[in-house]
């Protein structure tokens, strides 16, 4: 069988699952944008910047539970790509970047395009790994498949030199899925001193990370323990994706505020660490700790993200002697009355949450327009949560491009601050372009409104009109529903409770993208 370099590496990756390829190509990669033509179950999906197709990998990862490849460019194209790539990382997904490098003999010429590949590259992988020969291909793309599937997911980059992308194979074998890695085993002792800390006085929290937070089975697990023994459920402030709504476990979220995470845990006795670290807060703030456990309060770490997270909950189970069959207790959906009056964020979110529909997936990057969430999504509609994980922010437009391609017969809903939005609004392009079912609302206050906070709790002093400017996006205004509307996605801007109520309602009845500038 004659095949390029090109053809084995994406064939053999195809036939272990990776059925969708997010792209920013460029000359380097033009024989692996032939080979995806050759393959007609693998589904290639432009991107106009590589941080739209590095984050829509990461939410494809997420509902799909496998990795997508991104195609990118060289040094640069990895650059362009680097922060989603650090959410990804922080999201524990698998996915797998396809990176074009200059032919083995014209690298040593140093042309323009030539960088640091590895360096880059490297600085956001779990693994790195680059391609020696044409014939070794299968072999590699078997590596970094394995690689991406290490539990609880990793990012693995691939460099492959175009001349071997385009050498000539006689003979050459698609290679066969590898074994994949399984999670680490939990230490026994972990557990038994989990299930001691769980039996002492006081009050105890388990403290959950993103292994955990997706998976509706060990949520309601985890609410048949804190149940029985009195204790607390809290995930991390922004983890992967948390099954939340009506028939679900209600699950409680760690405050991004450290002060207010300070005050949240206060009196905890005792701390079960499940999936996750010990908390610390997101930056240091003068007179505020930023290792968020209390004092006083004994640390057990009962599993690594990692780890067999499944083996540590059934361990609790056992040592409380729970019956893990007995019914958890769960949310009840509760409609919120329709929103009237001028809108604020709060009111977006009780109209989100009226009509967001069954088994949706929201991706939400609200910043500072979340703070009314909490009061209506636990008794919404059943639905998945995917939240901005490494805090590098640009993130929820991309993730919900890759929701959306991986569950297409899901109505995906993506919140976000104007700000954010900007760095990857090239997103909306795609979403018309495969004609996505995505609901976007932009939350428009025309600032970075989180620094506004920041900047007074960090003790940066009086600022003055320039520094203000600095966190200021109005003058001019940015006019989301023209922006949408010159990239394909049709839209509407609301400026009360009842134009927003009236829009989310039509949204959410009809297929294909839509905008909503929310106007705050």
């Amino acid at each position: 069988m004659s095949m390029t370099g090109a053809d084995l590496l994406l064939q053999s990756l195809y036939g272990m699952g990776v059925e969708a390829c997010f792209a920013n190509p460029g000359t380097s990669e033009m024989q692996l944008v032939t080979a995806i033509d050759r393959i007609d179950g693998m589904r290639s999906v432009l991107a106009l910047f590589e941080g739209v197709a590095t984050g829509a990998a990461d939410g494809y990862a997420r509902i799909a539970g496998k990795p997508a490849a991104t195609l990118l460019h060289l040094g640069p194209g990895v650059g362009n790509g680097w922060a989603n790539l650090h959410n990804a990382r922080r999201a524990g997904v698998p996915l797998i970047n396809l990176i074009g490098d200059h032919a083995v003999d014209h690298l040593a010429l140093d042309a323009p395009l030539t960088s640091d590949l590895d360096g880059v590259a490297g600085s956001v992988s779990h693994n790195l790994i680059r391609a020696e020969t044409a014939e070794g291909l299968g072999e590699a793309a078997a590596r970094a498949y394995a690689s991406a599937m290490t539990p609880p997911g990793q990012i693995t980059s691939l460099v492959l030199p175009a001349d071997l992308a385009w050498a000539e194979l006689e003979g050459a074998t698609i290679a066969p899925m590898p074994p994949l890695p399984k999670p680490a085993a939990v230490e026994d002792s972990a557990i038994d001193q989990a299930v001691d800390a769980l039996k002492a006085g006081g009050r105890r929290v388990i403290l959950v990370g993103s292994p955990v937070t997706g998976d509706e089975g060990k949520l309601k697990k985890l609410g048949l323990i804190a149940a029985a023994t009195g204790a607390e459920i809290i995930a991390d402030t922004f983890v992967t994706k948390t099954a939340r709504g009506a028939g679900r476990a209600g699950i409680a979220k760690l405050q991004y505020f450290a002060e207010l995470a300070l005050d949240q845990l206060n009196g905890t006795a005792q701390m079960i660490v499940l999936g996750t670290k010990a908390p610390v807060s997101f930056f240091a703030y003068p007179n505020v700790s930023s290792y968020l456990v209390p004092d006083g309060c004994a640390v057990t770490q009962l599993a690594r993200p990692e780890q067999d997270v499944d083996a540590a909950i059934e361990g609790l189970l056992s040592g409380l002697g729970i019956d893990p069959n007995a019914a958890a207790p769960v949310a009840e959906r509760v409609v919120p009355d329709a929103p009237e009056g001028q809108l604020d964020a709060v009111k977006c979110w009780q109209s989100i949450a009226r009509h967001m529909p069954d088994n949706a997936i929201l991706s939400e990057e609200a910043a500072t327009s979340s703070f009314g969430a909490e009061a209506f999504l636990p008794t919404a509609a059943p639905f998945d949560h995917l939240q901005l994980t490494g805090g590098s922010i640009g993130q929820g437009l991309p993730v919900a491009v890759g929701a959306a391609v991986a569950g297409p017969d899901r109505k995906t809903i993506c919140a976000h601050g104007d700000g954010g939005a900007m760095y990857t609004i090239q997103s909306l392009w795609t979403m018309a372009r495969e004609n996505l079912d995505v609901v976007t609302v932009i939350f428009a206050n025309r600032s970075y409104a989180i620094l506004n906070v920041e900047l007074g709790r960090v003790g940066a002093g009086n600022p003055g009109r320039k520094a203000l400017d600095m966190l200021d996006i109005g003058r001019p205004d940015m006019d989301f529903t023209q922006i949408a509307k010159g990239m394909g996605v049709d839209a509407a801007k609301a400026t009360t409770g009842e134009e927003f109520e009236d829009l989310m309602k039509a949204a959410c009845n009809r297929r294909g993208p839509f905008l909503i500038e929310a106007v705050i």
